[in-house]
């Protein structure tokens, strides 16, 4: 949907898994094989990971201002088991206590991103025709849509037409 570079770390899985569905064309790359495949589902888990998905989008709206209800996903999370782990080095890490379970791989990118700070940098285009998940690198945090060149713009030109109107 747009240029942008994925979102950093485990955090790219959250991003992938919310742009699984295109809302401008209807499309679900989780009803096909290679969508499933990608995050490791069988056809049985896909209502599950819709579930899951709309609740990550929800997420990334509330992180961009908008207000909208996300408690689906704290329940959806509390489902999800995480074990903390320590490297030969001594440092600790949140691990999926199922490696292979989609919604505790997402819980553990989620606390992962919460620690160093990128979490919230996840957001959702604010065009409703769009709703794409991005990652907000701009230095205030304060961008609004996936791409300017697209989103953006159209937002704009609604903006300036609907200005225009008003004064004729």
């Amino acid at each position: 949907m747009n240029d942008r570079a994925p979102a950093p770390g485990e955090l790219a899985l959250v991003e992938a898994l919310v742009n699984t569905l295109d809302v401008e064309k209807g499309a679900d790359s989780l009803d096909t094989e290679d969508g499933r495949t990608a995050f490791g589902l069988a056809e049985a888990d896909v209502p599950a990971a819709r579930e899951l998905r709309e609740a990550l989008r929800a997420a990334c709206l509330a992180h961009a201002g908008h207000d909208v209800p996300t408690e689906s996903l704290d329940r959806l999370l509390a489902a999800a088991p995480l074990l903390v782990t320590v490297d030969g080095a001594g440092a600790a890490a949140l691990r999926p206590a199922d490696p292979e379970a989609l919604v505790s791989r997402v819980a553990a990118a989620i606390a992962t991103a919460t620690a160093d700070g990128t979490w919230l940098r996840l957001k959702a285009c604010e065009a409703q025709d769009c709703l794409w998940a991005y990652y907000d690198r701009s230095p205030a945090g304060r961008s609004r849509w996936c791409t300017m060149a697209v989103c953006g713009s159209r937002a704009k030109m609604r903006k300036y037409r609907a200005g225009r109107a008003r004064s004729s």
